[in-house]
């Protein structure tokens, strides 16, 4: 089945240039030029994954992607403007996957999107996680605290299911941007901002993590609230 593109932009240009390089990819893609009709989209027919910029007439880009997100896991990846770290910090603390800065190469986002759906796609050996009141189905790509869902995405799945593989290891923020974003290079404050996130929905006290704690000076490390 064709994986379906939502490319959200008010930049004619851009759509189009985005869009004929999607399909050059071999993705099917919807364009809307505003944050409304980008919404109204979603509503109709889900796609497999969302090109958002930030900047957009009406309901803006971070809007957009809080609203995505509060009724969806589908992966957003954002398009913002060089310099704007703020916006993109905001926009992964609210459920984002990924950012593409412009002016950026069509081809760059094209990878990145097929990463992104990669992860989101990828198929896990069934085999379930367990540490204490927190599980994980790799397989279902679910996971419950205390018997509750947690709303994940994908990134964020991603990256609790990397630490609890390797619980007791510290690793530093590069470290992690290679063996779970699969990049060599980026802001490694992405990291940062999954890392609160995740904390946020597995601590008791997010102040004072008993799980997914810093290790000064290296990075984070995962430890185990039971023994195995």
């Amino acid at each position: 089945m064709v994986e379906r593109v939502l490319v959200v932009d008010d930049d004619t240009t851009v759509r189009d240039v985005v869009r004929r390089y999607l399909e050059h990819a071999g993705y099917e893609v919807e364009l809307a030029g505003d944050g409304e009709t980008a919404l109204r989209l979603m509503g109709s027919h889900e796609p497999d994954i969302v090109v958002l910029d930030l900047m957009l007439p009406g309901i803006d880009g971070l809007e957009v992607c809080r609203r995505i997100r509060a009724r969806s896991s589908t992966p957003v990846v954002m398009l913002t403007a060089l310099g704007e770290e703020e916006d993109r910090i905001a926009g992964l603390q609210i459920g984002a996957d990924d950012y593409v800065t412009k002016p950026f190469s069509p081809r760059e986002l094209a990878l990145r999107v097929s990463s992104v759906l990669r992860r989101a796609n990828k198929a896990y050996e069934p085999r379930v996680v367990r540490d204490g009141d927190l599980v994980l189905d790799v397989a279902a790509h679910t996971a419950t605290l205390d018997d509750v869902p947690l709303q994940l995405t994908t990134r964020e799945f991603d990256l609790l299911a990397f630490f609890i593989s390797n619980a007791g290891r510290a690793f530093g923020r590069a470290e992690l941007l290679e063996r779970v974003w699969g990049w060599q290079f980026g802001d490694q404050s992405t990291v940062t901002v999954h890392v609160r996130r995740l904390r946020e929905k597995i601590e008791k006290d997010p102040a004072k993590p008993q799980r997914l704690s810093t290790v000064w000076g290296v990075g984070y490390r995962y430890d185990r609230c039971s023994i195995d």
